[in-house]
């Protein structure tokens, strides 16, 4: 038969920077239920309990509520006192099952009566011994260590003896039992396995492997066992108080706080032990449907209230993203204006330097020559725009004298070259002529009368 494991918790092996689509979706429904819209600290809080998403939600909600925390790191094998529980609720409903005894004869009132004062004195003894080495060598069971590894070993021994048609065992702690109970809403059947009680086998083969009883409790609770021999079960064993052996305990949220609405002591029957639960779970459970239906209500409010965070957000990036665009087209505009001005500007800084430069070649070029002077030259210049322009030279000139004549003219572009048409030859003279330039009109060859071209360059 499965039975129920309180410590199934998937694997963290999810590194801190990344987590999966999975948990990604535990981490919203531990955000719904828990109300905390706190990401990194949800986040963290579901790392610490391995994404087991049921129990870090009923830690959180322990915790908000004053309760001691469930959570159990694997360095500490120190199990945590269990969350309070009420033990002594007004209307806790105690049923004791009476062993039928024979009435003694005289025969067994002699026999009792003749071992009376030896009985007296050796249990006396013993209970003297007892509690002196208490004293050098403490109860073994007031150490826990090992909480989870009580029950199991509990689990496995009852196999052993009474087979494994029985009630689920709740495999984790009386602490994680508790815990999950509260969180799932949850009815929780403790039973407190007396090992030296002569009623025990007789309950454990008749009672708790009864088919009825299996059902019964597999369907409506959890069921939850360990041996008061163990530590586990020696700790729970102070906590209930119990009387006598077999001992069931019926915990159930009331109020806020896990609290014993029954105690059974004694070897119950199976019909009677069933009518008893029964009974006693109906009169309970309206308080777990008004506690359930609040749940509901606290989840959809928290839905309800992330969606409207959500659109609250969304509409707010919207904002911004339109703002943050507005601001950039802004920019841009601005870019626009600016890169114009400094186009203009250079433009007027451009033209300003040509004037400028016009003016000190136009006061720089030397004067015409007569044009019967054996070294001038006459030279026909053919502006872009069909203006022909006509001067004579020295040949002694400067190649570049004929350039600065042509810049400064009005119809002359901003940028141009000379060159003659045939043979088509480029006169090498520019605006800014380079210094250690000394080209002359009679080396460059050009004849006694030359037409020159001006084409533009600007473009």
């Amino acid at each position: 038969m499965a039975e129920y494991n309180g410590n199934n918790q998937e694997d963290p092996n999810a590194s801190d920077a990344e987590i999966t689509t999975e948990q990604t979706e535990k981490l919203i429904q531990f955000q719904d239920l828990t109300g905390n819209e706190d990401t990194d600290e949800c986040r963290s809080i579901l790392q610490r309990h391995n994404w087991n998403i049921e129990t870090a939600v009923q830690d959180t909600l322990n915790v908000s509520e004053g309760r001691p925390t469930v959570f159990d790191t694997p360095s500490s094998r120190i199990e945590p006192p269990p969350p309070e529980v009420n033990t002594h609720s007004s209307d806790q409903r105690i049923y004791t099952v009476q062993r039928a005894h024979q009435r003694p004869s005289l025969l067994q009132w002699g026999y009792w009566a003749i071992l009376f004062p030896f009985r007296f004195v050796t249990f006396t003894l013993w209970d003297i011994l007892q509690w002196v080495l208490r004293f050098f060598r403490p109860d073994p069971r007031r150490i826990v260590t090992d909480p989870v590894g009580d029950v199991l070993a509990f689990i496995d021994k009852f196999n052993e003896q009474y087979g494994r048609d029985h009630p689920t065992f709740y495999q984790g702690t009386y602490t994680q039992a508790l815990t999950d109970a509260k969180g799932e809403l949850k009815f929780l059947l403790v039973y407190l396995h007396g090992d030296n009680h002569e009623d025990t086998p007789v309950f454990c083969r008749e009672t708790l492997c009864n088919n009825e009883v299996t059902e019964f409790i597999n369907t409506r609770m959890l069921f939850w066992a360990a041996s008061t021999n163990t530590p586990e079960g020696y700790r729970v064993s102070h906590a209930l108080r119990e009387a006598t052996y077999p001992f069931l305990a019926l915990i159930v949220l009331r109020e806020n706080k896990m609290t014993v609405v029954q105690r059974i002591e004694g070897a119950i029957e199976p019909q009677d032990l069933i009518a008893r639960l029964t009974r006693v779970m109906a009169e309970t459970e309206a308080y777990l449907v008004s506690i359930r239906h609040e749940r509901q209500q606290r989840v959809q409010t928290n839905t309800l209230r992330q969606q409207q965070d959500e659109a609250y957000h969304e509409s707010l990036r919207q904002d911004r993203e339109k703002e943050r665009r507005r601001q950039e087209e802004k920019d841009r505009k601005q870019r626009q204006v600016e890169e114009q001005l400094e186009r203009e500007m250079e433009e007027q800084r451009q033209v300003q330097e040509r004037e400028e430069l016009k003016q000190a070649k136009a006061s720089s070029l030397p004067s015409e020559p007569d044009p019967q002077d054996p070294n001038a030259i006459h030279v026909v210049v053919k502006l872009p725009c069909g203006t022909r322009l006509e001067r004579c030279f020295l040949k002694t000139d400067p190649l570049q004298v004929v350039y600065d004549f042509v810049f400064i003219q009005d119809d002359a572009p901003s940028e141009f070259r000379l060159q003659t048409n045939y043979p088509r030859r480029v006169l090498p003279c520019q605006a800014t002529p380079d210094p250690d330039d000394d080209i002359t009109i009679q080396s460059f060859g050009l004849a006694q009368k030359e037409m020159i071209y001006v084409q533009d360059t600007s473009d």
